[in-house]
């Protein structure tokens, strides 16, 4: 079974950056598309971004696009996410996930397998 574990959370201010990183391990990760789940207080989780197995294929939901970017590393079992030119509105409890699908799946969090345990990203106005 694949562990995640993210990192890279943390406080910024509006129009700044950050990384995030998920480190996997325990399983067969070049096989498993990538993503990155968000959850605001008082909100579901929402869907952000994900990677195919091969990193060719790449999906973003609207609210991030242009300003975020996933990538990933299966030397290394990691996938990132950098977000740039964040907003207030994009605080949130962020979460790695995995799943052996690449598709539409991904837009439900109910679909998607596999889990880390977040990183809170704060965004100051």
């Amino acid at each position: 079974q694949v562990q995640l574990v993210e990192s890279g959370g943390g406080l910024v201010q509006a129009g700044g950056s950050l990384r995030l990183s998920c480190a996997a391990s325990g399983g067969t990760f070049s096989k498993l598309s990538m993503g990155w789940f968000r959850q605001a207080p008082g909100k579901e989780r929402e869907f952000v971004s994900v990677i195919s197995w091969t990193g060719l294929s790449t999906y973003y939901a609207d609210s991030v696009k242009g300003r975020f970017t996933i990538s990933r590393d299966n030397a290394k079992n990691a996938v990132y996410l950098q977000m740039d030119s964040l907003k207030p509105e994009d605080t949130a409890v962020y979460y790695c996930a995995a799943d052996p699908a690449y598709g539409g799946s991904w837009l439900n969090y109910r679909e998607v397998q596999l889990w880390g345990q977040g990183t809170l990203v704060t965004v100051s106005s």
